[in-house]
């Protein structure tokens, strides 16, 4: 009798643990820069829009080469500033995904408007055009793309779209900082850009924060205004605004980690080309389908999602949990059928592709400290799941191809010929 093939195991124990975040070990390469900094701002007394919050936005303008950015108490906020820019009112209608965080949809019902759901792409998850030019009607007032998970969305078929209905872009851009199309950044491509500091994203702070940017100085200026109540000069308002300021520790923390957000990203993409070359030696192609990078331009891997076949997504989900390997799902219940919007008329099988998404997709570690053994216990972890092929160690380094350049074709789920038209959402 032979003997069988050794495990994964056998041939090179798998880590006991792989954490979904690791925010920790960030911090402590940047432990001192960022204490100093705080210190710094600590002694001016300086805590509300002070020098280091200019500095940034100087320094943020510079690195996505836009005239103008624009910083506020958070990402959520950075939406709904947008909107007020745009002088989006109640009963206007705004088109967005349903397959993204609710703070996209939010924004667009906190000013009494309405938002108009659009279905997605099936193998990149991004809001799909089509879909987004039969949902234009005489109420629009804006569409919203969302560049989900680091990569943009086709803003080459959405600008035409919008410019032919006459209604502005609002790029959601919370998870795509320096991801580009076609050489320029997402947040300069739309009317204006909204980006968030949660410590979970790329480019994350010590608690919420966020930015806008915008090639158009009459918004710039509106937006200034519109983040510390409509007030020029003090205790003179012209408009009705909100209080949403970035304080100057956020900013200060900030100024540390941008000089190093390029080298993360790279460090990103760099693990998106490892997981790739792990999944194809663990035989797991038939299983799962893994994410495409964009040939168009630059994919910065705020995540990485993996979709899950036959109705074994959260099986597997369970497995990693108890092999003690973080795993996320964004998103479980699409907007559209939030108990919060039911009043709207949607229902199930209105958005199939965005209902197929939120049943079969999972989130894997891909933050830029993540280690080869760890993505290597990631993958062994899901094999043994499947009951896999046996995996190798990956290689020590992986080649990353530069900014604008395609990653090796993955095995990806196809995309349907045409979408599936939703429902008539204004009943």
């Amino acid at each position: 009798m032979s003997q069988s093939s050794p495990s994964p195991q056998d041939a090179d124990p798998l880590l006991p643990a792989v954490g979904l975040l690791a925010l920790d070990r960030q911090y402590e390469a940047l432990r001192e820069p960022i204490r100093s900094a705080l210190e710094r701002v600590c002694d001016s007394g300086r805590f509300v829009l002070g020098p280091d919050v200019a500095d940034l936005e100087s320094e943020l303008a510079r690195a996505l080469d836009v005239p103008h950015a624009i910083t506020c108490a958070s990402g959520s906020d950075s939406l709904l500033l947008a909107l007020m820019a745009l002088d989006v009112n109640a009963g206007d209608e705004v088109i967005v995904p349903s397959y993204t965080f609710f703070a996209t949809a939010s924004a667009v019902t906190r000013l009494g408007a309405v938002p108009i759901f659009a279905d997605i792409d099936p193998a990149t998850y991004l809001v799909d055009p089509t879909d987004v030019e039969r949902k234009i009607s005489r109420r629009t007032r804006a569409i919203i793309p969302v560049h989900l998970f680091g990569r943009t969305a086709d803003m080459d078929a959405l600008r035409p779209i919008a410019a032919r209905a006459g209604v502005p872009i609002v790029e959601d851009c919370a998870q795509s900082i320096l991801s580009t199309w076609h050489g320029r950044c997402t947040g300069g491509i739309g009317d204006v850009g909204c980006f968030s500091f949660y410590p979970t994203k790329n480019l994350g702070g010590c608690g919420d924060g966020g930015f806008l940017t915008t090639t158009r100085d009459d918004l710039a200026a509106r937006l200034k205004l519109l983040r510390v109540h409509g007030m020029e000069p003090r205790y003179h308002h012209q408009v009705i605004g909100i209080n949403s300021r970035l304080d100057s520790l956020q900013a200060a923390v900030l100024r540390v980690k941008l000089p190093h957000l390029d080298d993360w990203t790279e460090a990103r993409r760099a693990n998106a080309a490892r997981y790739r070359d792990l999944f194809v030696r663990a035989g797991l192609a038939e299983r799962i389908a893994l994410p495409g990078d964009e040939t168009r331009g630059r994919h910065v891997w705020n995540q990485y999602v993996i979709r899950v076949h036959g109705g074994h997504r959260d099986a597997l989900r369970a497995h990693l949990t108890a092999t003690r390997v973080g795993t996320e799902i964004y998103y479980p219940i699409p907007l559209h059928l939030q108990v919060c919007f039911r009043h709207l008329g949607w229902a199930r099988g209105d958005l199939p592709e965005t209902e197929r998404a939120a049943d079969e997709t999972l989130a894997l570690p891909i933050y830029p400290e993540l280690t080869a053994d760890e993505q290597r216990t990631v993958v062994g972890r899901i094999a043994e799941f499947f009951r896999s092929a046996t995996l190798h160690r990956p290689p020590a380094t992986v080649t990353v191809p530069s900014a604008g350049q395609p990653l090796p074709e993955p095995h990806v789920l196809a995309r349907t010929t045409t979408a599936a038209r939703a429902a008539e959402s204004r009943r």
